[in-house]
């Protein structure tokens, strides 16, 4: 089986489906076809990288690229064919979609490839540049509508990812009879064996034990550090508390 690292970006329109809700579908969709082969299922979560916002760079309201990690036996030609057929069908009308897809066990430069994805954050690149670095690096890049200027951001996502310190997880997790609701204490263990999150990390950078206890508060969502999925926490007093959505908002 490959890895497959799979973003897209500029999906949406004000008021449309979000670009990471096509995302997850998309995921979804490649997941099944993948079953069908193996009967083995896997979760993909997605990854929401926050890109740079300047007036000379359209986007919806945030500018965001999402990107998730495929194993499969799929090959370029179907997932790809899969990834344009949803994208075609979902993507807002005003949308300029783009599609990155790379082969994670292919020769390239990752280096390269996160430094653009880094660059990203601060400067404002063009689709001649994402293009001759995909090029350049053996990624599969393409646009879908509109302007196609989504390339850049597709492009991006994947070396943010790669980096292996940058994204929000998408969604929220559930864990017993938490569902945001009152506050209740649970040890990091018990999160690790409910949920598909790798480490419960504290906000100054610190893994926390398995028997240490987490009061869980508000949604329960998590970060890509240190090349995992973890449940960001910060003190309160003598306790751990999961990151609030305002600590979030810098992720």
């Amino acid at each position: 089986m490959k890895n497959w690292l799979i973003c897209i970006d500029d999906t949406d329109d004000i008021g449309t489906k979000g670009t990471g809700e096509i995302a997850e579908e998309i995921a979804h969709l490649l997941q099944q076809e993948h079953v069908k082969m193996t009967e083995r299922d896997t979760r993909c979560l997605v990854t929401r990288h926050q890109l740079f916002v300047h007036p000379d760079i359209p986007y919806t309201s945030h500018n965001s690229a999402m990107c998730f990690q495929l194993e499969s036996n799929l090959d370029l030609a179907s997932i790809k064919k899969i990834c344009v057929a949803h994208l075609l069908q979902q993507s807002a009308a005003a949308s300029d979609p783009g599609l990155a897809i790379l082969d994670m066990a292919s020769s390239y430069d990752i280096s390269a490839l996160i430094a653009f994805g880094q660059s990203t954050k601060v400067k404002v690149k063009t689709k001649e540049q994402a293009y001759e670095l995909a090029a350049e690096l053996g990624i599969d890049l393409t646009e879908h509508g509109g302007t196609g200027q989504g390339v850049i951001g597709a492009l991006a996502g994947l070396g943010l990812r790669l980096s292996g310190q940058d994204g929000r997880v998408k969604g929220q997790f559930c864990l017993g009879d938490y569902n945001n609701g009152a506050d209740i204490e649970f040890t990091v263990a018990d999160i690790l064996v409910q949920t598909p999150l790798q480490m419960v990390l504290s906000d100054s950078g610190e893994v926390l034990a398995d028997d240490e206890r987490i009061l869980l508060t508000g949604k329960v969502k998590a970060v890509y550090r240190q090349h995992m999925f973890a449940l960001l926490v910060s003190r309160h007093g003598s306790a751990w508390v999961n990151a609030s959505k305002q600590t979030l908002k810098a992720y």
